[in-house]
């Protein structure tokens, strides 16, 4: 296995990422930004409303991880509707009609309790300020929670968002809106990591329900700032968002596009060092 050289070793820059994670709960494992927590150049800002997940954030967090049970969104005070599988629980409301298309999720979607609770702006939260990358997935809230941030989008270099391709709940905005909104705010579209597709009832495919097929229901979708339009970046947003990238997706097109533009902007060669470094990888 070959081994991990950072972004920092290989253009011999020193550069922190400030990171927030809307809907934090460790439920999938490791977060997609693990690897910059990894080499330490991370700090984190973590929202969780789930008592228990957030107990579990706190019991595991390390020196530059911070965790509130904030429930991001519009500010105002929401029903929370809590689902028999807790990984479906979501200020909308499970729709039935689409559920039942597939395998498992009528029963994972079924609501078995609502309470009423205070939604936060993120834009009011002092500590997201100066945010350099978001990773969101709160079950189709993220467009509200987003949107409630214009501020914090505003230094924002790239996104995870989690999208939907049907309305699993009642209102619930899908890609189309999402990727409308961001690319109102100077994203664009990166790609996907990935799709997740599931069988259409009544079909199964070896006899597994969370097996895929041929629709497509939801994606992690990787957003980044619009690189038509790189003069709207300053020269350390440059190295930040290739830095992310580097680390988190590996997209070394792009990284090397960013990295010969700041070279040219700051007459250095840190394109060079980059491509010697790829040329490694075989």
């Amino acid at each position: 296995m070959t081994k991990h050289v950072s972004f920092s070793e290989i253009t011999k820059t020193n550069l922190r990422i400030k990171l927030v994670d809307i809907g934090a709960n460790p439920i999938l494992g490791k977060p997609p930004y693990a690897p910059l927590m990894d080499v330490g150049e991370a700090d984190v800002i973590g929202f969780e409303p789930n008592p228990e997940a957030l107990a579990k954030l706190n019991e595991m967090k390390g020196p530059n991880e911070t965790y509130l049970p904030h429930a991001i969104g519009d500010g105002t005070r929401r029903a929370l509707h809590i689902c028999q599988d807790g990984g479906m629980t979501s200020l909308l409301e499970p729709d039935p009609k689409v559920l039942d298309l597939f395998h498992g999720f009528p029963d994972w979607g079924a609501v078995i309790a609502t309470e009423e609770i205070d939604t936060v702006r993120l834009d009011d939260i002092p500590q997201a300020r100066g945010v350099d990358y978001i990773k969101i997935d709160i079950q189709g809230g993220e467009l509200m929670a987003l949107a409630s941030g214009p501020d914090c989008l505003a230094s924002t270099l790239l996104i995870q968002c989690e999208v939907e391709f049907m309305p699993m709940y009642r209102d619930q905005p899908l890609f189309s809106e999402v990727e409308q909104f961001l690319r109102g705010h100077g994203f664009m579209f990166h790609r996907f990591f990935p799709a997740v597709s599931r069988v259409i009832r009544p079909m199964k495919v070896k006899n597994d329900i969370r097996a895929g097929l041929s629709q497509l229901v939801w994606a992690d979708a990787i957003f980044i700032r619009d690189i038509t339009k790189l003069d709207r970046l300053s020269d350390i947003q440059l190295l930040k968002l290739a830095k992310i990238l580097h680390e988190c997706y590996q997209s070394i097109d792009v990284i090397l596009y960013l990295l010969l533009e700041y070279d040219r902007r700051c007459s250095t060669a840190i394109a060079d060092a980059y491509k010697r470094f790829l040329m490694t990888l075989g």
